[in-house]
């Protein structure tokens, strides 16, 4: 089994996403080599990453690899002129560093709407104008699910051929281990849950398509082999996610404001062994991808 098969006779099919295509070219490297030699069959593409270019020669080079938008609106540069959005980025970059800061901002009126939209439309116009077919947008930090922006997106995504979005309703695998950092990853995954019924409840019939449950917000950084037969094991009928994030720690990685660093390259050997594609077989389930929506 790889990262191109999918099952179309199981009733169980999942998506793995691996994040933060475009944010170095070492993670780029990472990512392509989790989709040939293992189980990743998606990535969400950051369009103002230190690695863009990169990123879009790796899509080009895999081809089966899906594609979607990791919309960034809280860390870097955007892809509009800053003096286009004046309440959401000035020269240095973003004004709000959070999603949760973001959403306070728009709730006071901080953030003017059209602003939002014409940054929300500059990314997705940047990854299609480099060729990328972008099949579903996503977020960082999970930012798609902050409701006026989640309202945007679902409006102005289908101009781009966009026709799927990423729920945030998490499944949480059984803890064997509780540590800090796990409990606020949990606590935050519930309120990205809340976030995005919230969302999704006051957009009617506008709507995207998604899958039927995401795995991974409470586990990030933590996923590991048994963390994954337990994903596997709560899976129902129908096409379910889990988010990931295979990389190589290396300096251009220290640089960017992540915590993620040696998580990756463990992540990165647990996507390519054979034990995990020993799980999947056994459970039953089928790779597939946004387009199998």
């Amino acid at each position: 089994m790889n990262s191109q098969t999918v099952s179309s006779d199981r009733l169980k099919k999942l998506i793995v996403t691996a994040d933060d295509l475009g944010l170095t070219r070492r993670i780029n490297e990472a990512i392509a080599k989790a989709h040939r030699e293992g189980i990743v069959t998606t990535a969400s593409l950051m369009v103002n990453g230190g690695a863009f270019e990169s990123a879009i020669e790796t899509l080009r080079a895999n081809p089966g690899l899906d594609a979607g938008l990791h919309l960034n609106l809280t860390e870097g540069r955007p892809a509009s002129a800053p003096e286009l959005i004046p309440t959401l980025a000035n020269s240095p970059g973003f004004l709000y560093h959070h999603p949760f800061e973001l959403m306070a901002a728009l709730l006071r009126g901080k953030v003017r709407l059209a602003d939002l939209e014409r940054e929300i439309r500059a990314q997705l116009q940047k990854a299609v104008d480099a060729g990328a077919q972008i099949s579903h947008v996503d977020g960082h930090k999970h930012v798609h699910v902050v409701p006026k922006v989640f309202r945007i997106v679902c409006r102005v995504a289908p101009d781009y051929g966009v026709r799927a979005i990423r729920s945030t309703v998490e499944r949480v695998p059984r803890w064997r281990s509780v540590s800090t950092q796990i409990a606020k990853q949990y606590f935050f995954g519930k309120a990205l849950s809340g976030a995005f019924v919230l969302a999704q409840s006051g957009n009617g019939r506008r709507s995207l398509k998604t899958p039927r449950r995401l795995y991974g917000i409470t586990q990030t950084g933590f996923l590991d082999l048994q963390t994954f037969a337990d994903i596997l094991s709560r899976m129902e009928n129908g096409i379910s996610e889990v988010m990931c994030h295979p990389g190589y720690a290396d300096d251009d990685l220290r640089r960017t404001p992540t915590r993620l660093h040696f998580q990756r390259e463990r992540e990165l050997e647990l996507l390519t062994s054979h034990e995990v594609q020993d799980l999947l077989e056994r459970a039953g389930v089928g790779l597939a991808t946004y387009r199998d929506l």
